[in-house]
């Protein structure tokens, strides 16, 4: 059985589905370049609630970071997780039994901060937690044991998470690839018959049907 990642079951009441692809025509440089507006942009769409989706998004966001281009001149902008983005400090819960595999603090603009990563051998497969707070991982032993539902790790803020609005990027992962503490959270148009297969859509396991 899979646990909530937070308190309460997300629902129409206390979630929204959040467009930040391409084709959504509101966001521009002046928003997603600059930490406060896009803050200001996020906050206002949400109110309340907690906002959810990107999996497969193509974002534009990604072209203004040096570290999402790659070396055949275009960009890593295929979104490969899911993203919930509420306020900071926000407490996250494990889906799922595991243990630690892996955790670090992924540095410079754009990238994940704080990282952990689980994985969970009854389903042989990893699942990622980007963008939480610093304080979450000076606990953290790789190997030890996390139960379903057990209290994980909590939203970091700005300042630690890459230079996001808070935010949780979450992502299932098939094969680790010998990645330890990082896994890539966006390919490029090239790469996405892999990675899709790689990462399946986190939909299918937090919102069966």
């Amino acid at each position: 059985m899979i646990h909530r990642l937070f308190s309460e079951p997300l629902s129409a009441k206390n979630s929204v589905a959040l467009d930040l692809s391409a084709a959504n025509l509101e966001l521009n440089p002046s928003i997603y370049g600059n930490v406060s507006a896009f803050l200001e942009y996020i906050e206002e769409k949400l109110g309340s609630k907690i906002g959810f989706g990107g999996y497969l998004e193509h974002r534009v966001i990604y072209e203004s970071y040096e570290n999402f281009a790659t070396a055949s001149a275009d960009f890593r902008n295929i979104h490969l997780g899911m993203d919930f983005w509420t306020k900071a400090g926000t407490p996250i819960f494990a889906p799922l039994a595991g243990e630690i595999h892996s955790f670090q603090i992924n540095q410079g603009a754009g990238n994940y901060g704080p990282t952990i990563i689980l994985y969970h051998p009854a389903e042989k497969i990893y699942s990622l937690y980007g963008h939480v707070s610093m304080a979450d991982l000076i606990p953290l032993e790789i190997g030890s044991p996390v139960a379903a539902g057990q209290l994980l790790c909590h939203l970091g803020k700005t300042n630690e998470n890459g230079g996001w609005p808070p935010h949780l990027h979450f992502q299932w992962i098939r094969d680790m690839q010998e990645f330890q503490g990082d896994y890539p959270g966006v390919c490029s148009q090239r790469d996405l018959s892999f990675f899709a297969n790689n990462c399946p859509d986190p939909a299918t396991f937090l919102f069966p049907v």
